[in-house]
């Protein structure tokens, strides 16, 4: 079996084609051959196209309905094999689009994925919709088509075996290149947060930006445990002091081709924190099974970053990685410590399994006092409240403008990444107060633990246009299904991009 690159990971090669579906198949070796077709629920499951597209491929529709009863729910698949030498494919897959939403056609997508692993041709009839429901289509195929990779003696070898050639027919070829382009971006930072935190550490995380930035045309820097003394990012080194691999500060730099003085400028900064143990204050062990993926942030921005190009996204972008590990040694941090960051303001530790917000106020203070940005979001596995309040299927977003959050969760919802508006109440702040530090990080007289941790992120951004995404519940999923592998979701990425390529 091959290695997998986790910042490449083997995909299907992906084209479209305008022909009908009979030249597309007179083409094509029909021995390992899978026809992907969509059936909706209603009167007629295929819809003129799709009919007649079938009958000039050689194919009884009503047959086929009568004969297999296909399912037409939301992703659902029917797998009908077809006798060697006598069609033009050796499966039919018969995937459900139930009202043909977006959302529900990127599961159909998925289950289309699943369906045709492994197969060397797949064709599939890309169902009617405009650009949002054709690009969701193409995106969940790809991820339900991959599954996460997994470590052997040999390196690390993909979950599954992927389809060799996928053709996309009634699709533009653009609309399908940047669908796989958005999707390649979420599964690389899966693979990331997946990587066992034994080998993925600060260090890595930082050799693994690097190597985006060299084949991604990217500007880097890194700041290393000395570097970062120097320049004060006094929460990083406190987070990562326990640990006996030491903090990184990474950036990553993308100019899009034609930028001026005028050009837009976007920072977005991801939390690191590649094991978390809870520090002194340690975690349960059930909480801490999972705490590999604590870096998903900082997975999600290099993974943005490192799709820029490809996408064309038209403003300037800087990434910003906090990365820290989280231990118990006796360099740890303590409770009641206080903390200075980047730029001067003290913290006092109320405690240190709230290490997230501490590194990242290091990267936004930074961004807003020396990368003077029009726009700042910030991305973090944060806190359990907003899994609490939330669940698993969406995530908070804190913004400081209204626009701002408009726009992120339009974006959102098109890449099927739902956000949901949360406020920054005022009268909660006074719970962050200290009585020996300019703020203490947790406000634990109010509740409302996610509200606390944004309005104490709000502290380190000045007056900039700022977003918080607090994904600690869409995050991870815990199950095999639909476009999701278990482990690290990469919730956010596709969303990210989304809004990034609409920027002006």
């Amino acid at each position: 079996m091959p290695v997998e690159d986790l910042l490449a990971p083997l995909l299907p090669t992906w084209s479209a084609a305008d022909g009908p579906l009979a030249d597309v198949l007179a083409d094509l070796d029909p021995s390992d051959l899978a026809l992907v077709l969509g059936v909706s629920p209603g009167g007629d499951p295929w819809g003129t196209g799709v009919r007649s597209a079938l009958e000039a491929a050689g194919f009884d529709p009503d047959e086929l309905v009568a004969t297999h009863e296909p399912a037409t729910s939301v992703g659902a698949s029917t797998v009908v094999r077809l006798p060697a030498g006598l069609h033009a494919a050796r499966a039919l897959v018969l995937v459900g689009l139930g009202d043909g939403t977006p959302g529900g056609l990127r599961l159909a997508g998925a289950a289309s994925g699943r369906a045709t692993r492994g197969r060397a041709q797949v064709v599939l009839l890309t169902p009617s919709a405009d650009e949002a429901g054709q690009a969701a289509f193409v995106e969940g195929a790809v991820l339900g088509g991959w599954a996460p990779a997994r470590l052997t003696n040999d390196g690390w070898v993909p979950g599954t075996t992927v389809a060799t050639s996928i053709v996309a027919i009634d699709v533009e070829e653009d609309v399908v290149t940047r669908a796989v382009s958005r999707a390649r971006a979420t599964i690389i930072a899966r693979n990331l947060a997946n990587t066992p935190s034994n080998i993925k550490n600060p260090g890595w995380m930082a050799r693994q930006a690097r190597t985006a930035a060299s084949r991604h045309g990217l500007e880097v820097r890194v700041w290393d445990e000395k570097s970062l003394a120097a320049g004060g990012f006094g929460g990083l080194l406190a987070v990562g002091g326990g640990s006996g691999t030491p903090p990184r500060l990474v950036q990553l730099g993308y100019t899009p081709e034609g930028a001026g003085a005028d050009t837009p400028h976007v920072v977005i900064v991801g939390k690191g924190i590649t094991f978390d143990s809870g520090g002194l204050q340690v975690k349960p062990a059930e909480g801490m099974l999972a705490m590999k993926t604590d870096m998903s942030g900082s997975a999600i921005v290099l993974a943005v970053l490192a799709a820029c190009r490809d996408l064309a996204v038209p403003v300037k972008v800087t990434g910003l990685l906090a990365l820290a590990e989280n231990m118990v040694s006796g360099a740890a941090y303590r409770p009641g410590d206080v903390v200075t960051h980047f730029g001067g303001t003290t913290t006092e530790i109320g405690n240190t399994d709230a290490e997230g917000r501490i590194v990242l106020a290091d990267a936004l203070a930074y961004a807003d006092a020396e990368l003077d940005p029009d726009v700042v979001i910030d991305i973090a596995t944060l806190t359990g409240a907003a899994r609490v309040a939330l669940a698993r299927s969406m995530a908070p977003v804190y913004a400081t403008d209204d626009d701002l959050s408009v726009q992120l969760r339009e974006a959102g919802e098109t890449a099927g990444e739902t956000l949901w508006p949360f406020p920054l109440v005022r009268a909660y702040r006074r719970a962050l107060e200290s009585d020996v530090a300019d703020i203490n990080h947790i406000g634990p007289s109010v509740g409302g633990g996610s509200i606390t941790a944004a309005l104490f992120l709000r502290e380190f951004v000045g007056d900039r246009r700022w977003a918080h995404l607090d994904i600690a519940g869409p995050g991870r999923s815990d199950v095999d299904s639909g476009i999701h592998g278990k482990g690290g979701t990469g919730f956010g990425a596709r969303l990210l991009l989304r809004w990034l390529e609409g920027l002006r």
